[in-house]
């Protein structure tokens, strides 16, 4: 297990310097001038040229690459121009609306998902399996950011349910976590109607039954168990697709976390929010990994094994 991981803990820090590297190229190659944002289109030649000195945007790329690379490790992004505080500070500020919502996206999704994929698996070709596996299919085909203006104007604006956008109450939270569920109950629904399905017809299952077992007993205690090795897989990498599609969720609902944030920094070319933001949630996705990678192993000895290689 202890090499697994060390494995998996040097996969992701190439990762993490992949992104960050990438993230520093980007900006780079982005147009508008970091300076000419910052102090508008009236400042002077001489007070463009004091800030880009202030940046080091005046330094050559590589020298300004190796200074990225050292503020990376400390944490020191720079501060952002527009609220005039460390960008990192900016970011854990609004981290916590962030997990917030993926968190009770993913809590929404895994339960109903795992439901609905047994209720399908247990008898393939039946007419629950038929129609969970067609609606799943339907879920994943509508885009998110439309499912989420619907919401709005169903339960917000015609019913007066819930709240259209902000944050800060449970009322608020609904609609955005249930959008940005939707598509993960999906796929975690088929996931699991694939795996249950496979597995129902394992020999195990038949000693399971001639023992006297019930079908709950056996569905609980045999097949779903050892079901949900994919299930894990694919709700480790969706975790970190969660955070990256909340982006789009937190701008249609004005939540108030990362995803929104992130959109008006690049609007406003503030570098160091979109630096300090895309390095935290690429860290998140890397240990949203990580942890699936080892709930794996303590489920698959065969993985365990094969790390000790």
């Amino acid at each position: 297990m202890t090499r697994l991981v060390g494995r998996r803990l040097l996969i992701g820090l190439v990762t993490i310097w992949g992104v960050v590297s990438a993230v520093f190229v980007v900006i780079r190659l982005a147009p508008g001038d970091q300076a000419t944002v910052a102090l508008g289109p009236d400042a002077t030649q001489e007070q463009l040229t004091a800030l880009r000195h202030a940046l080091g945007l005046d330094q050559p790329v590589l020298v300004q690459y190796l200074d990225y690379l050292g503020d990376v490790l400390t944490l020191d992004f720079g501060e952002s121009y527009r609220y005039g505080r460390p960008a990192m500070d900016v970011v854990f500020g609004r981290f916590p609306a962030t997990v917030t919502l993926t968190v009770t996206a993913a809590l929404i999704a895994i339960c109903c998902g795992l439901v609905l994929g047994v209720l399908a698996g247990r008898r393939p070709g039946s007419l629950v399996d038929r129609a969970v596996s067609t609606v799943a299919l339907g879920l994943q085909a509508i885009p998110p950011f439309w499912v989420g203006i619907m919401f709005i104007l169903v339960f917000a604006l015609q019913l007066r349910l819930f709240p259209s956008a902000g944050g800060g109450t449970l009322g608020h939270l609904v609609l955005p976590a249930v959008t940005l569920a939707i598509p993960f109950t999906a796929l975690v629904a088929r996931i699991t109607r694939g795996a249950v399905a496979e597995t129902m017809t394992e020999s195990f299952v038949r000693t399971a039954r001639s023992k006297g077992l019930t079908e709950t007993q056996v569905l609980g205690g045999h097949v779903l168990k050892n079901s949900l090795i994919p299930v894990v897989t694919v709700v480790g990498l969706q975790l970190g697709t969660l955070v990256g599609g909340a982006v789009v969720i937190e701008t249609v609902f004005a939540w108030p976390g990362l995803g929104s944030m992130l959109v008006n920094a690049v609007e406003n070319r503030d570098f160091a929010l979109v630096q300090a933001a895309t390095v935290l949630i690429a860290v998140c996705v890397i240990v949203l990994n990580l942890a699936a990678d080892v709930v794996n192993a303590r489920l698959d000895p065969r993985i365990r094994l094969e790390a000790r290689r």
